[in-house]
């Protein structure tokens, strides 16, 4: 059984990602991460709460060194979210939208990877504390692809990552898009997920295609919606960096690159290469 989040609840948020994780919870596309705007956290379910946990993340200079689980009990399942310090208390019912809390930078994060709350679902009777073994997750919404030829302009850039004007959104705000699955030159759904600094991704909406393509290049193999990354290493005007960002946005879309050691500045000019291990050369985007 699949829980569906409904198109009201994803607009609370400008982005969410199915696959954009490297944690067991995320396999298969079993939890999703929905990024709200500003501190707060509006949530995404209604029930009443049944516990919230203080644990300890792992340590890094940039996060938290706790985080915080919630748990709400919404009917037919046990809702599970994180990266909330907890403005609510067992016993207490929420409502799509109230506020849970403030939202924890905690050092489950890399650190390129915005604020936001971690969504899953247990059935009632399964143990709710473990961080495997949520039911799959689906969205009521389409999703559109939009094509991306791996070049673009620096519109935005931070310590660990860039944000290209391209590929753009057509319609601000007012739907979701995602980079497309280019599959000999026609949009199979979108892409999902870190490649390919994450072992695997996802590709929704991709119609029974075994193919993950970038640009028309076959970057992995779909089984289903889930997709293993062939053995790849991205370049960004030739030099190599983790990766590329991918995700569902309805503001501020543009292809995201990520990297410690990523050096562009707004207006900078980008070409986006792949080199595939495999058989050593390089698929230019």
């Amino acid at each position: 059984m699949a829980v569906t989040i409904p198109r009201d609840v994803l607009f609370q948020y400008y982005r969410f990602s199915l696959y954009n994780s490297p944690f067991d919870a995320h396999d298969e596309g079993r939890a999703i991460d929905l990024y709200p705007d500003g501190e707060r956290a509006p949530s995404p379910v209604a029930g009443e709460v049944l516990d919230t946990k203080t644990v300890r993340a792992p340590p890094k200079a940039y996060a938290a060194e706790h985080d915080h689980l919630i748990l709400v009990d919404t009917g037919d399942t046990v809702a599970r979210m994180l990266h909330v310090d907890p403005a609510v208390e067992p016993g207490e019912t929420v409502a799509v939208g109230d506020d849970l809390g403030e939202l924890v930078r905690a050092g489950f994060f890399a650190p390129w990877v915005p604020n936001h709350i971690h969504l899953g679902f247990r059935d009632p009777d399964a143990n709710p504390y473990r961080a495997s073994g949520s039911l799959p997750v689906d969205v009521s919404v389409d999703v559109t692809p939009v094509s991306w030829d791996g070049t673009g302009t620096v519109a935005e850039a931070g310590e660990t990552w860039v944000r290209l004007d391209e590929p753009a959104h057509p319609q601000l705000g007012g739907s979701f898009v995602g980079i497309a699955n280019d599959v000999d030159g026609d949009s199979s759904g979108v892409l999902d997920g870190g490649l390919p600094h994450y072992s695997g991704g996802g590709l929704l909406g991709g119609d029974g295609t075994d193919a993950a393509v970038l640009a028309g290049q076959r970057v992995g193999t779909a089984d289903g919606r889930t997709v293993a990354w062939d053995d790849l290493t991205v370049l960004a005007n030739g030099e190599r960096i983790t990766g590329i960002a991918l995700f569902c946005g309805r503001e501020r879309f543009g292809a995201k690159l990520v990297g410690e050691g990523i050096d562009f500045a707004v207006g900078d000019e980008v070409r986006v290469t792949i080199e595939r291990a495999a058989v050593g050369d390089e698929a230019s985007l």
